[in-house]
């Protein structure tokens, strides 16, 4: 059995630091567009990872639409609205509230999750929002691994956002990631300063 150490990872430690400790939030892009087909790529990888009872509930919107974009920003901050105005590209990170309804696909060695679940609405509310997080959270390093440079956003108001792109589903809103290829270098704003991030020491407990 080999054991892995401060020295010895599984993935190279350059490609670590490019998905994390290396990377920033961006919040103003280069405007080279950013293909479709990249954030294809990018969910083809995050959907492998875990989630309860493989449920998979994230959903995402493609904002490619001027109309649609607008739509999207009357609803986010005003320190929000102008950088997705000008982003290459917006999604729309959301949970379905209907994910049960695909249990029997996703999870077909437990028969009987998607009856389980049709009468518990806030049950899948609760499970829908909780592991879309953490999908989300799977999605900004895949995109960052395929390259891209992320600027996710929670400061918005969800049920407006859901009236602009969501009525006909009724997915619910959880962020708005802005997406490019590189921070703007003609922008001061493109890049915050680096805060500073908690040891393991601080954020853990060995009990």
């Amino acid at each position: 059995m080999t054991s892995t150490t401060a020295e010895t990872t599984i993935v190279e430690r350059e490609t670590l630091h490019q998905l994390f400790e290396g990377a920033r939030t961006t919040h103003r892009f280069t405007d080279e567009p950013v293909d479709l087909d990249i954030i294809r790529r990018a969910y083809e990888d995050l959907r492998w990872a875990p989630t309860a009872f493989n449920n998979q509930p994230l959903r995402l919107t493609v904002v490619a639409g001027e109309e649609a974009r607008r739509a999207v920003v009357e609803h986010l901050m005003s320190g929000n609205q102008e950088k997705t105005l000008t982003a290459p590209l917006t999604l729309v990170a959301a949970y379905d509230p209907q994910w049960h309804e695909h249990m029997p696909f996703l999870t077909p060695g437990m028969p009987g999750l998607r009856e389980n679940f049709a009468d518990k609405p806030d049950a899948r509310a609760a499970m829908g929002r909780d592991n879309a997080l953490i999908q989300l959270g799977y999605l900004l390093v895949a995109l960052r691994a395929h390259g891209l440079q992320v600027g996710p956003m929670t400061g918005l108001d969800p049920a407006g956002v859901d009236t602009a792109v969501h009525a006909e589903n009724g997915w619910k809103t959880l962020a708005v990631i802005n997406v490019g290829h590189a921070p703007d270098p003609e922008h001061d704003d493109a890049q915050h300063p680096r805060g500073g991030r908690l040891e393991f020491e601080h954020a853990s407990q060995v009990r």
